[in-house]
């Protein structure tokens, strides 16, 4: 009798990152000091289907924004993972393709409330709330989801930082300075190759 021995309990941060800010790496590091997870992975996405492509930046400029951005923590980790998944690439999918690369590990789902929100919108949400842990965080003017009272459904109250991507794209957009709303090398990386302009 061999028990599945889980080596790492591992959260799985989704989104386009777009880039990555210090909201981010708060929410990250809030989940694996209030929480057993030990390891976050930021999994960048190619392309989210639910989304427009719109100033996206490459995916792979965004992979190297978030590597620079958690080089300096252990306890992260920038993944390519869904790159080499068919597309769209959607989160069940991933979920399984992880399952079989890493049997030894134990996988929860990071999102926000706002991705909550519209999770019944999602290919096969109901077997990803069945199989699957979701640690949420609150964002503003997503409180009550429904799904929020689902037993693998964890809502967390990170302190909030409302910093958004697109506020960052905007203000870069504008000249204006996006210091502390992202991480330092980020900063100097989203001028150096005159991203989001």
């Amino acid at each position: 009798y061999n028990a599945l021995v889980i080596l790492m309990h591992i959260g799985l941060f989704f989104g386009s990152f777009n880039p990555p800010h210090t909201g981010h790496l708060v929410i990250a590091s809030h989940m694996i000091e209030y929480s057993d997870i030990e390891r976050i992975w930021f999994m960048v996405s190619p392309h989210n289907p639910l989304k427009a492509k719109g100033d996206l930046l490459d995916a792979r400029a965004r992979l190297q924004l978030v590597k620079d951005a958690v080089a300096q923590d252990p306890r992260f980790e920038a993944s390519d993972f869904e790159f080499n998944l068919e597309r769209p690439s959607y989160t069940i999918h991933t979920m399984q393709q992880l399952a079989q690369k890493y049997p030894e590990h134990s996988f929860t789902l990071i999102m926000g409330g706002d991705n909550l929100h519209s999770l019944h919108l999602w290919k096969d949400y109901e077997a990803l709330l069945d199989s699957y842990r979701i640690f949420v965080y609150r964002r503003e003017g997503f409180d009550n989801a429904e799904l929020a009272d689902h037993p693998n459904v964890i809502v967390f109250d990170v302190p909030l930082l409302n910093i958004s991507s697109t506020f960052i794209r905007k203000a870069v957009k504008k000249g204006k300075s996006i210091r502390y709303l992202v991480p330092q090398v980020v900063e100097e990386q989203i001028t150096l190759n005159k991203y989001y302009q």
